[in-house]
């Protein structure tokens, strides 16, 4: 299969790749700069020179291809107009690729996340909205749900069209801006290691490495218009994360109050983010499409020599 890939050199995309071609496809990625070109060559991919908001080029290479997988974002957006702008982005995109794929059958992959607060009583599974229905939520969330859901909408016009949502932290020797890179900075900077209220609250993880697996799955026989889940550890304290960082930098582990946690408290921004709960459930993904992860799980992982670097 020919494959175009968007954000071939990012954390996931790096992945990804080295992965569609060990299972025999052709890649193409796409490459906004000599840099990017030169990285995805090293990792075996064709280069198609363009960038995200070049919708007819996109539109184009997704027309010469038999499958699509989109694991790009404008984070040229994120000073200015932070996730939603980021968001909001991605939706003309999402109809360029429709508008190249419709009619053919072909594969769209798409990468999601799980995004939501997991307040409905159990984990969030692949069958449930990006957002629960009939709740209140920022403009981040559901602007991330409009793209979501506009991909797997494109089922009704012939695109096997299918989001795969990202666990909140997907780990690896690649994670250089992801959550746990921020964790632990914050924590170097003010001297523990810090978790709201009693730390129950649950996070989900994913090795990235499994997490392209199933991207490649997704593509060669996954059904249009659903959802999977790339989620190995599907609830880990976020109290454990906490201690498992603190006692790798030999800092304390403490609860942040809530009076503590807002700007210019200890999370800042991230106070909305790791205040919720986010169980989430992989069963269905597992059993329709037999993906099972196999890479070190999230407290294991740590270790890999990434997260924190001998000497």
């Amino acid at each position: 299969m020919r494959v175009f890939v968007a954000g071939g050199t990012g954390h996931s995309g790096s992945y990804i790749i080295p992965e569609l071609i060990a299972a025999g496809h052709e890649v193409t990625g796409l490459a906004r700069s000599d840099g990017s070109a030169a990285a995805l060559s090293a990792l075996g991919a064709k280069v198609h020179r363009g960038d995200l908001q070049d919708l007819d080029g996109l539109k184009q290479a997704a027309a010469d291809s038999d499958g699509v997988v989109h694991v790009g974002h404008r984070q040229d957006l994120l000073p200015s107009g932070g996730m939603d702008a980021v968001a909001a982005a991605e939706l003309p995109i999402m109809h360029a690729y429709g508008a190249a794929l419709a009619g053919t059958g072909k594969p769209l992959v798409v990468a999601g996340s799980i995004g939501s607060p997991g307040n409905l009583g159990r984990p969030v599974t692949e069958d449930d909205p990006a957002l629960p229905a009939g709740e209140e939520h920022r403009g981040t969330l559901r602007a991330r749900n409009v793209v979501e859901s506009a991909v797997v909408d494109l089922a009704e016009q012939g695109v096997r069209s299918s989001v795969v949502r990202l666990a909140n932290i997907a780990h690896g020797t690649s994670d250089r801006a992801g959550f746990l890179p921020m964790l632990i900075a914050l924590a170097k900077d003010k001297g523990f290691v810090g978790y709201p209220g009693d730390g129950a609250n649950l996070w989900n993880a994913v090795h990235v490495h499994d997490a392209a697996i199933l991207f490649r799955m997704a593509l060669e026989k996954g059904a249009a218009g659903r959802y999977w889940h790339a989620v190995e550890d599907g609830g880990i304290r976020f109290r454990d994360i906490a201690e498992a960082i603190a006692s790798r930098l030999g800092l304390p582990a403490v609860s942040v109050p809530n009076d503590e946690l807002m700007t210019p408290g200890y999370f800042g921004f991230l106070t909305n983010i790791v205040t919720q709960s986010y169980p989430a459930s992989n069963l269905l993904t597992r059993r329709i499409l037999g993906w099972e992860p196999a890479q070190p799980g999230l407290l294991a992982n740590l270790d890999n020599g990434n997260y924190f670097p001998a000497g």
